[in-house]
């Protein structure tokens, strides 16, 4: 239990670290490329990443550092990615919503809504035609479930017993959308029972039980028992896209200060570092350790990246295959 607290902390706080740190350079103007950031939905990727070995799959959205990170993916590479530098995890071509670490079985991103659902079907049949024992996690946002490639997935999924989990994060907003404005049912797991995959919704900001929930379903699909349907319910703290101040009425995000503020007061981290004090595993001045040796690490992978060198107009066509 201590260790299993202990490491999804550190997780979570390593990539909370990590996206926090991306704020500066954004509006700076020394990161180019959109950034989508995770700051408030870490413990799903962290709770699911425990269970997951290199050998499993994942595939990922727009907003997938964290889902790389809890996978074991290279901090310093990600942060060279976003960079747009050679020495990023897709060589600089990709930016921060295409991340590929296929060394620790990230097989990638992509900001195409749902773009990457059919993918991760594709790996969980291949890993079972292989009878490789491999489990395929595929993670969307709660705008996913408005399109026809997750429903024909959960029905091949289904019928073909594949070990995917389908791991929606809803954190209540497609793009600047409330969910209330583009679903009659809020309740996004209900939309597995057609199709007789078992399903559960779960508060999203305790990672606890995230790791309780995602054991269930990584189980189920290791032992051959088919697919699993898991929504957490979450929050992002910052915009959409970028660092933003999440003022209602703005350009860049429409959502009320008070929803913001409540959700503040539920931040997974701060819930778990209470719980690990209470317990007596972490004391306050272990905590500050915790932070400032991975804030030095987040830090170095910024120098690092600053010092790589950007892909050469002459290499665009390299890594593009006929």
């Amino acid at each position: 239990m201590k260790a299993v607290m202990l490491w999804l902390y550190q997780k979570m706080l390593e990539i909370r670290t990590c996206e926090e740190s991306f704020v500066g350079p954004i509006l700076s103007g020394e990161i180019k490329c959109p950034v989508h950031l995770y700051s408030g939905e870490e413990a799903i990727a962290a709770g699911v990443g425990a269970h997951l070995n290199p050998r499993d799959h994942i595939f990922g959205t727009h907003r997938s550092h964290g889902h790389y990170l809890a996978k074991g993916g290279d901090l310093a590479e990600l942060v060279a990615e976003i960079y747009c530098k050679e020495n990023g995890c897709s060589r600089g071509r990709g930016g921060s919503m295409h991340l590929v670490y296929p060394e620790r079985g990230m097989l990638g991103s992509a900001p195409i809504v749902a773009g990457t659902i059919s993918l991760a079907l594709g790996a969980a049949l291949a890993s079972a035609l292989r009878k490789k024992g491999q489990v395929t996690v595929s993670f969307f946002g709660d705008g996913a479930t408005g399109e026809g490639v997750l429903y024909e997935a959960l029905n091949f999924a289904a019928l073909r017993k594949l070990p995917l989990i389908f791991v929606c994060e809803n954190n209540l907003y497609s793009t600047h959308l409330p969910i209330s404005e583009c679903r009659v049912d809020k309740d996004i797991a209900e939309i597995a029972a057609p199709f007789g995959i078992p399903s559960l919704r779960v508060d999203g900001n305790d990672v606890m039980k995230v790791y309780e929930v995602a054991g269930i379903a990584v189980d189920q699909c290791r032992n051959g028992g088919g697919p699993y349907f898991l929504e957490f319910l979450t929050y992002r703290l910052r915009g959409h896209v970028g660092p933003n101040d999440n003022i209602q009425g703005s350009q860049t995000d429409i959502r009320p200060r008070g929803e913001i503020e409540e959700w503040t007061n539920r931040d997974p981290i701060s819930r778990v570092e209470k719980e690990l004090m209470h317990l007596g595993f972490l004391s306050k001045e272990q905590i500050e350790s915790i932070r400032k040796e991975i804030s030095h690490k987040v830090e170095h992978a910024h120098q690092r990246a600053r010092k790589g060198s950007r892909p050469k107009p002459q290499h665009l066509k390299k890594y593009v295959y006929k």
